[in-house]
């Protein structure tokens, strides 16, 4: 009998007893059995008897190891409408006393009214299903962390065992771009980015087709070693109907990053269409029969319907103009833009931690939380797009296009692009089984 690596063994799927030092061989000797079963032409074919073959092995210890009850990691993205304990049902924990523990700070409340659809939280559990520690992310992008600590879980907010770690992944769809995505060992978190960068060129709805590729490098945020939500995508390339289409993150000197294709075009829009993620118009940008002073008056901006505590974000790059109670605008925060537009938001039920006169904004930045302050008949934002102080319909103007890069930024940007998309054309050619040298 030929001899069988331990290696080998260690790595079958198929059960594998031990007793006495000796270990019985089944499904590892199939092709075996197989084959003493085969019959040749002009031979007896009568059936033979099959012979259970053992022999002792000296197994390396250390080829199997014991995992000491490590708790599994499981991470589970956040899905529109979703509460905390939708989400932990989904992570498939025993644990009762999350939501407890999470909302026993001021913090944590908030967090549990703002939990944002697209993002991910990471758990450990362990093997009796109880959760050891869970990642939730803020606002800002940051995690809010419990651990389970003489068998209560507590807040920690210890940094030291955070960090970040480059990886890459490419896949050929099949079906759609999620089980492509799985398949590829992609978080969700970034494919839904993925979705969101070519979105304006790809309608994932109706135009990918089987066969269409993509490539991603990636920076994933990491705590005690284990991958828990996704940092930024570095680069990306989609293939659709042969067609090819790749973004570049870049950051320039000011700190203001974006993405940008290969020749340096930004493809961020200088304003967002809308300051919420979800939600619904309820009142548009005409002559309107006022709700509670019942005159007819202009409606001068657009009254978007969410439920109180929403995150609203700054709709383009600016500075905070104006932040406090404004008449029958309730709680309002504007905010100055270049070419002498400003953009105002109103009736929230509270302003985002250090909002104040003065300070820069990104788009994208939360400002405030949907409420019914001022004239207000129930939790909405009224949205106002003004320029030269004139207000014009935010859902039907021209909106400016995002600053192109400055010819010093476009040298700085255009090696590193390169050197980027190289890497990903490496790992295409790994997929397609193509030399890489």
């Amino acid at each position: 009998m030929r001899h069988i690596e331990p290696e080998i063994l260690a790595q079958s799927k198929s059960p594998i007893r031990t007793r006495s030092g000796v270990i019985i061989v089944g499904a590892a000797l199939s092709l075996a059995v197989v084959s003493a079963l085969a019959t040749v032409p002009g031979q007896s074919s009568a059936r033979q008897a099959p012979r259970l073959v053992s022999e002792p092995l000296s197994l390396d210890p250390t080829v199997v190891a014991d995992d000491g009850g490590a708790p599994f990691v499981r991470i589970e993205r956040i899905r529109p409408g979703d509460t905390m304990s939708s989400v932990l049902a989904r992570l498939d924990t025993s644990s009762n006393d999350v939501v407890s523990a999470i909302a026993s700070s001021t913090e944590g409340k908030a967090i549990l009214r703002t939990l944002r659809a697209g993002r991910s939280v990471s758990a450990a559990i362990g093997r009796d299903g109880e959760l050891q520690a869970i990642d939730i992310p803020r606002a800002d992008g940051s995690l809010f962390r419990l651990e389970r600590q003489d068998g209560a879980l507590q807040p920690n907010e210890d940094d030291a065992t955070l960090g970040t770690v480059t990886r890459m992944g490419a896949g050929t769809i099949t079906s759609s771009l999620f089980a492509a995505a799985d398949a590829a060992g992609l978080p969700d978190a970034a494919t839904i980015k993925l979705a969101e960068l070519f979105g304006t060129d790809i309608d994932f709805h109706s135009d990918i087709r089987k066969g269409d590729r993509f490539s991603v490098l990636y920076e994933a945020r990491t705590r005690h070693g284990a991958v828990v939500g996704v940092e930024r995508i570095l680069a990306a390339e989609f293939v659709n109907r042969g067609k090819r289409f790749a973004v570049v993150h870049f950051e320039d000197a000011d700190g203001s990053s974006g993405y940008y294709t290969p020749e340096g075009r930004n493809l961020k829009q200088a304003f967002l269409r809308s300051p919420l993620e979800f939600s619904r118009v309820t009142s548009g940008f005409k002559m309107r029969l006022h709700p509670i002073k019942k005159t007819w008056r202009r409606h001068t901006g657009v009254d978007f319907g969410a439920p109180r505590g929403t995150s609203i974000k700054a709709t383009s790059n600016g500075r905070v103009d104006f932040v406090g109670t404004k008449g029958g605008y309730g709680r309002t925060v504007i905010l100055k833009h270049r070419n002498k537009i400003t953009t105002l938001y109103a009736h929230m039920s509270r302003f985002a931690s250090g909002i104040r006169v003065g300070q820069p904004v990104t788009q994208g930045d939360v400002i405030g939380y949907v409420g019914a302050t001022g004239w207000a008949t129930g939790p909405h934002l009224h949205y106002e797009f003004r320029k030269s102080n004139k207000p014009v319909d935010p859902l039907s103007v021209t909106l400016p296009e995002a600053d192109p890069l400055g010819k010093a930024e476009l040298a700085r940007f255009l090696p590193m692009a390169e050197q980027r998309l190289a890497r990903l054309a490496t790992l295409n050619f790994q997929l397609a089984g193509l030399p890489t040298d």
